[in-house]
């Protein structure tokens, strides 16, 4: 069991770093996406779009200064670009979700244009999709790493 945690447990303690940031950023993504639509009455992806938008700029600052400190900086003009090329690819997919469910399952069964599905697509299923595909994008192309992880040496000794 040491052996595993030497080998993975800084990618523990990413994924953990990255989940509670990812945390803070869902529930602000959430208020303001239910305050576009309820409060302001706007259309379902523009209010998503903006909700999301806010929301990446917050976590940006989170991953950059926290879950990933331990990196090399590689310029924040750099990073700032393509943490937010990335983030627009995970929007996409969140966007996409509710798209699919909204306009394409809608048109077939109504129950998919209504504002509890619409919740459940863009804020559950598509922002799932959206942070698998942002965790592996920042992690390889944003925050690089400029020595990899040690591995520790192979012992004769059983754990």
């Amino acid at each position: 069991m040491h052996k595993l945690w030497a080998r993975f447990g800084h990618l523990v303690q990413e994924i953990g770093k990255f989940g509670v940031v990812g945390g803070i950023a869902f529930v602000v993504d959430f208020s303001i996406y239910a305050f576009c639509l309820q409060g302001l009455g706007m259309e379902t992806l523009t209010a998503k779009a903006i909700a999301a938008s806010i929301a990446a700029t917050l976590a940006f600052f989170g991953n950059r200064f926290w879950t990933w400190r331990h990196r090399e900086r590689s310029g924040l003009a750099r990073e700032y670009g393509l943490y937010f090329f990335f983030n627009l690819v995970g929007i996409g997919v969140a966007l996409g979700t509710l798209a699919l469910t909204h306009y394409g399952l809608g048109s077939v069964w109504p129950i998919f244009q209504t504002e509890a599905a619409d919740y459940i697509s863009a804020q559950f299923l598509g922002t799932a999709l959206g942070t698998l595909v942002r965790f592996w994008s920042y992690r390889t192309f944003v925050f690089v790493a400029t020595t990899p992880p040690p591995v520790p040496a192979e012992s004769t000794e059983r754990d």
